[in-house]
């Protein structure tokens, strides 16, 4: 019998009544994953459909040198929640997450399980449906378009450039995954983990996958409203979710940054520079902390004091650009120290 403690990859599923894919999915990972160092969880989330039978089936009278679990939860709660209990019943060295709707091609996954095995500098890598040559299908735009938003807003956030942060085909190394705690059961689950990746300082790869979208008529669940839930998941990944020492310099940098936007314009237009240099002072206080986000004002106070009128606002930026400068040098300096907590 296959030990847990020799599998090199978990294949994590989660399955929302799925019958209509289930049956050509198991044929695809039987194609792509039939090893028997590698176990597939499938997490059915209380799916009311055919799927809880057809998964049963498979396993009694399918012939696959893989480990099959099947894990029922009877209420569906959601494909974060789905993961996180896949994620829990896993004992991979790395974990892959699948959908199980065939949106996403199976060989792909594989493409980057090869990856992943042949370079151990990998430990996150992360499907792009945006990134690639390979063949696409996608008729919703207001999906596409949700989704480039939100990877463009979570680049903004969190200083990265990544191109598809929804992509559900994912890898990753054990070691990510014991540094992380997910919390959202729906499709925030995917800022949820991403946020938390590079909360812990691991860099993200991106691979491109082919994309075949389905139609409501097929069963995709997905809807505006997760769209717009992803959203408030963003601003609470990154504004709320945080140490309170982050918070803290979120607070401090917002307001002198307002102060930097006084000198800007005139009635309203004051007032609206004073509202975008406050949103501007919130991202640099989530990239600096309170000591060297403290250099930053130092110097815009100083600028303030040289020329008049206009001068003044060119004497403030200026200062601005050194103060972030400094603040960037000593931060990249005491990054691996004690001091790490204030710089």
């Amino acid at each position: 019998m296959l030990q847990e403690n020799n599998i090199k990859l978990s294949i994590i599923i989660p399955v929302y009544n799925e019958e209509s894919f289930l049956t050509k999915l198991f044929e695809q990972i039987e194609n792509y994953f039939n090893y028997n160092n590698i176990e597939v969880i499938i997490v059915d989330d209380g799916s009311n459909d055919k799927s809880t039978e057809i998964i049963k089936n498979y396993k009694i009278n399918s012939n696959f040198k893989y480990l099959l679990k099947s894990i029922r939860l009877d209420i569906n709660s959601g494909k974060g929640k789905a993961i996180q209990t896949g994620i829990k019943n896993s004992s991979g060295e790395y974990l892959l997450l699948q959908d199980a709707d065939l949106e996403l091609d199976t060989k792909d996954a594989h493409e980057m399980y090869q990856m992943v095995l042949n370079n151990s500098e990998i430990k996150c890598l992360f499907g792009s449906r945006y990134s690639s040559g390979k063949l696409k299908k996608n008729n919703y735009f207001f999906n596409n378009l949700v989704g480039k938003i939100n990877s463009f807003i979570f680049n903004i956030f969190f200083s990265q450039s990544l191109s598809d942060v929804h992509c559900g085909l994912k890898i990753l190394h054990r070691s990510v995954i014991e540094k992380i705690k997910l919390s959202i059961n729906d499709f925030g689950i995917e800022i949820d983990l991403a946020s938390q990746i590079v909360r812990n300082n691991f860099y993200i790869y991106e691979f491109g996958v082919s994309y075949y979208f389905r139609t409501k008529a097929q069963g995709k669940k997905i809807t505006w409203v997760d769209g717009i839930k992803s959203f408030f998941y963003l601003l609470k990944a990154r504004y709320i979710d945080n140490s309170t020492s982050t918070n803290l310099s979120i607070v401090f940098s917002s307001f002198y940054m307002a102060y930097v936007g006084s000198y800007f314009g005139m009635g309203l237009g004051n007032t609206l520079f004073i509202l975008f240099f406050f949103i501007f002072g919130s991202i640099i206080g989530i990239h600096f902390k309170i000591l060297s986000s403290s250099f930053i004002f130092l110097f815009i106070y100083l600028g303030s004091f040289i020329g008049k009128g206009q001068g003044t606002v060119v004497a403030v930026l200026f200062f601005f650009i050194i103060g972030i400068f400094i603040a960037r040098y000593l931060k990249n300096y005491f990054l691996d120290s004690k001091f790490n907590n204030i710089f």
